[in-house]
């Protein structure tokens, strides 16, 4: 059932924002150089890696790794690109990552090819079972401001307790903190 609304719903608002994207790309093309998409390698379930689609928000000489371990990430991030990761914009490519199946709408987000301890925390609770998610119960209690362990936590909470009933409170809840840009940094 969760692979049917996956697929069904993305391409629903594939479909919908099909204008909203491309419009997107242009601004990305016109603003800075380099490509619109970013190709980010990501862990996926079974820790298997995976392509994920983003809106390329940052300079493209940017170091591979996660944005809170670059020394200053506001001077690597373009200014587009400061509005898509605010309004989280640049995640809407992820779309085609759920309709190929490397992700679902909820479960863990994906983590960066290096993030070596959240891979190895995820791992031993079992958490690397899971497809990823462009949402999850870790993104909607904190985001950016969780710290890998206590990501690991709810991670392991959704692994434990994950249902339809949960995954629609989640989205439900998404909503509003993407409306509030709740718990984005950079």
């Amino acid at each position: 059932m969760k692979r049917i609304f996956d697929i069904t719903m993305s391409l629903v608002l594939l479909a919908a924002l099909a204008v909203l994207m491309l419009v997107i790309a242009a601004i990305v093309r016109l603003t800075s150089r380099g490509p619109a998409l970013y190709l980010s390698d990501r862990v996926g379930r079974d820790n298997v890696i995976f392509k994920m689609f983003k809106f390329r928000t940052m300079r493209t000489d940017t170091p591979a790794v996660a944005t809170h371990l670059l020394d200053r990430p506001d001077a690597y991030v373009t200014d587009i690109g400061k509005f898509l990761r605010r309004t989280s914009l640049d995640e809407l490519p992820q779309l085609l990552n759920i309709l190929k199946g490397d992700m679902s709408f909820v479960g863990p987000r994906p983590a960066l090819f290096n993030q070596y301890d959240l891979i190895e925390l995820r791992t031993g609770k079992g958490v690397h079972t899971l497809v990823t998610g462009l949402t999850g119960w870790a993104q909607i209690n904190g985001r950016d401001d969780l710290s890998i362990p206590v990501k690991v936590e709810f991670d392991e909470y959704y692994l434990k307790n994950r249902s339809f009933l949960l995954d629609m409170k989640i989205l439900w809840r998404t909503v509003f903190k993407v409306a509030q840009s709740e718990g984005v940094r950079h």
